[in-house]
């Protein structure tokens, strides 16, 4: 399985570099950004398999981005964040025990998308199945 691919999109620049940090020694590959509209910008020009997404954000907030990235990259597994109050409460709810849990969701979800490409791939090579759902190759009686 390829390394994990993931952004971390968090209005608190503290929280992103903290969990990225973290996610790094894990063998993560990750990007952080501030807002939703840098997470759509960074998702158009880098390959992405799993976004942890903050639900509060000024301007574009989560739900809206969750959105946003859904109808532009449907198989990029998204796990929604919220709860914090504060940079600190963010860091210290980053508890071996809580980070351990986000670990996991990050890496079931990259497993979980590996699987999803792996099942489109192998039905885009059988042979009988390409051209469906192309009119151009209909025939007319």
């Amino acid at each position: 399985m390829n390394p994990c691919r993931v952004l971390l999109v968090d209005d608190e620049v503290e929280f992103v570099q903290t969990v990225s940090r973290r996610l790094e020694r894990n063998k993560l590959s990750v990007q952080g950004v501030h807002s939703g509209d840098d997470a759509l910008r960074h998702l158009a020009d880098n390959p992405t398999d799993v976004v942890v997404l903050d639900m509060k954000m000024p301007g574009m907030d989560g739900i809206e981005t969750l959105r946003e990235i859904k109808a532009r990259q449907p198989l990029v597994e998204v796990i929604m964040l919220t709860g914090h109050a504060s940079v600190e409460a963010a860091i210290d709810g980053m508890k071996p025990v809580a980070f351990e849990e986000l670990l996991y969701k990050i890496q079931d979800a990259h497993r979980k998308k590996t699987l999803q490409e792996a099942k489109i791939s192998s039905l885009e090579s059988r042979p009988g199945l390409a051209g469906i759902g192309d009119r151009s190759t209909e025939r007319s009686p």
